[in-house]
């Protein structure tokens, strides 16, 4: 590997940075290693080192960066048609709604009895008609929604984030709605497992992982008996734990062979776990789950679904809870599609950890100056929660 240490002044695009003069840490990189290619990317190395190691091995041929497209991009398949403060009022309605059919689902599977198609089909329906009126408001609700059990509140929020990637995707209102049946069911077969199984904390026995896999089949068979849900909601409902590389479960399923539904789903299903806590492990940072997404991309889930749902839902997730360089914590409300890094923040708690009140909105593209002039700048994010402020709170401020 044949690393040689460039001033950030000289840098080109298409140049593999592969070190900082810092740690990858003190930056808002969520990615150690990437090759250099937006302008944002250029003025925050700026910003934050004085050189970086470039390997020119993995380094493409340099594009100009004034270079402009062969084609006129087309305009996207979607529209925001309201702003998010008018939607939350009805987003927060249907995450309500969607909650409570969701428990009776659960309650009818306990009970062996057949599920209420009719009501759930009214309630992704619901959630759809929100996604394609703009996605933010149920993304931003399911992160700062107080959770409750793990197993409800991870169906909806995974049912909220697939339906919002299909849109990113472009994919069919039919096909978005779908993803979103499939968050809320995939996962229903967990009902039959033990619960001790379900809630401890140790590593499972070869016996008891055996036993928790099995809620995959579970929820394919539930589905499959269920009247008036889509026609492949079981097929489907067994490919979330598949991996691109065929060490996936439960049947070792390749590549291509998964497809782009269940890669969506073990995507978006990873996702959403490791940014909960569960009975046997914390909750990490939405930027560690990202980054350990794309470390796992091309071995564990399909390269290019996992670049476009980072791209979907950014670097800087809405509803992530950010410490900011002045010391004060805020929540991501809002984002640039050209400014990942400089998303927009409702500042909520102070330098020293008080609620602030009133709340204060910042727009970090904007290039505002803390007090000792810096400008304002994302230092770390933290886990989910961690602010302690609901949505509809924010938007009340």
């Amino acid at each position: 590997m044949l690393k040689k240490s460039v001033p950030v002044g000289e840098l080109r695009y298409g140049m593999y940075v592969a070190e900082l003069d810092r740690p990858w840490t003190d930056t808002p990189f969520v990615f150690q290693g990437f090759v250099l290619q937006t302008e944002e990317e250029l003025e925050t190395l700026k910003g934050f080192c004085n050189w970086v190691l470039v390997d020119e091995a993995l380094s493409e041929p340099q594009r100009p960066h004034a270079l402009k497209p062969a084609l006129t991009p087309r305009a996207p398949r979607y529209e925001v048609q309201v702003a998010i403060d008018h939607e939350v009022g009805p987003a927060t309605l249907t995450h309500g709604a969607t909650m409570s059919v969701l428990r009776d689902a659960i309650k009818a599977v306990r009970a062996n009895q057949t599920l209420d198609a009719g009501s759930v089909a009214q309630a992704v329906d619901a959630m759809t008609q929100s996604v394609l009126r703009n996605p933010d408001a149920l993304m931003l609700l399911s992160r700062l929604r107080e959770k409750g059990d793990y197993a409800h509140s991870h169906s909806l929020d995974t049912a909220i984030y697939m339906a919002c990637f299909g849109r990113f995707l472009e994919l069919s209102v039919a096909d978005i709605a779908l993803l979103g049946y499939l968050g809320l069911m995939q996962d229903i077969g967990k009902l039959r497992v033990p619960d001790e199984i379900l809630r401890k904390e140790e590593r499972l026995t070869p016996s008891e992982l055996e036993q928790a896999r099995r809620h995959v089949q579970h929820s394919a068979d539930i589905l499959s008996v269920t009247p008036d849900v889509p026609p492949r909601l079981a097929e489907l409902a067994l490919l979330h734990h598949e991996r691109h590389d065929g060490s996936g479960y439960p049947n070792g399923l390749k590549g291509a062979q998964i497809g782009m539904m269940g890669s969506i789903a073990a995507i978006v299903d990873t996702f959403d776990a490791l940014t909960s806590p569960r009975p046997y492990a914390q909750a990490v940072s939405p930027s560690a789950a990202l980054s350990m997404l794309y470390k796992w991309r091309g071995t564990f889930f399909d390269a290019a679904l996992v670049e476009q749902f980072i791209r979907c839902i950014g670097i800087f997730p809405l509803g992530c809870v950010v410490e900011l360089n002045s010391g004060e914590l805020a929540i991501v409300i809002g984002q640039h599609s050209g400014r990942r890094l400089q998303p927009r923040v409702m500042i909520v708690r102070d330098a020293d950890g008080n609620p602030l009140k009133p709340q204060k909105l910042l727009d970090l593209s904007r290039g505002q100056k803390i007090a000792t002039g810096e400008a304002y700048r994302i230092k770390r994010t933290l886990e989910y929660g961690k602010a302690g402020v609901s949505a509809e709170a924010l938007f009340k401020a």
